[in-house]
């Protein structure tokens, strides 16, 4: 999110935030946010009895500030099918791993143990069924000998904040000529 935020700050780039939303109150990205003078909000999701009823009240809340794109970043809950529908061709999401291979939350993890050489991160749009939506951009990086997880992530986590910015910006172009 943070990436977002400061590739938003050129005046040239496409895009603006307008929200940052979060289902727990103390998402990192809330106070980032505020130091920011970004808009908030906060919708539990543990105070719905479905999923489907959370999604329409982010719904609500993304079009009540008139969001045209959202950007998952650290988001982790399944998202309805019918807020998919809704948002399709405009949610994307980041996920720490060369998309298809390692879906899932523990995705480094998973790199780790299964002995990958390479790894890296993947920019996706977001579709019904978890990490399947079609790839943005995919950055690589190699998988060493020494390499845990944390150290994994902490080099994957230096290509998203170069790519995440970059697929917005053509998503934002894309949904523009359309």
């Amino acid at each position: 999110m943070k990436a977002l935020v400061k590739a938003c700050e050129n005046e040239d780039f496409p895009a603006e935030i307008v929200m940052v939303l979060a289902n727990k109150a103390d998402a990192l990205g809330l106070e980032f946010a505020h130091q920011n003078n970004i808009k908030t909000a906060i919708i539990n999701h543990r105070d719905f009895s479905s999923r489907q009823e959370f999604d329409a009240a982010m719904t609500a809340e993304l079009e009540k500030c008139e969001a045209e794109i959202i950007c998952l970043a650290g988001f982790m809950r399944l998202l309805s099918s019918q807020f998919v529908d809704h948002w399709l061709g405009r949610l994307i999401n980041i996920h720490p791993s060369l998309l298809p291979e390692f879906k899932g939350a523990n995705a480094v993890g998973d790199a780790i143990k299964a002995g990958a050489t390479k790894s890296g991160c993947t920019v996706h749009y977001v579709s019904a069924e978890m990490d399947e939506g079609p790839a943005i951009i995919q950055a690589e990086v190699e998988v060493s000998t020494n390499d845990n997880e944390e150290t994994l992530a902490a080099k994957i986590l230096k290509e998203e904040h170069k790519i995440y910015p970059l697929a917005l910006k053509a998503v934002c172009e894309k949904f523009t000529k359309n």
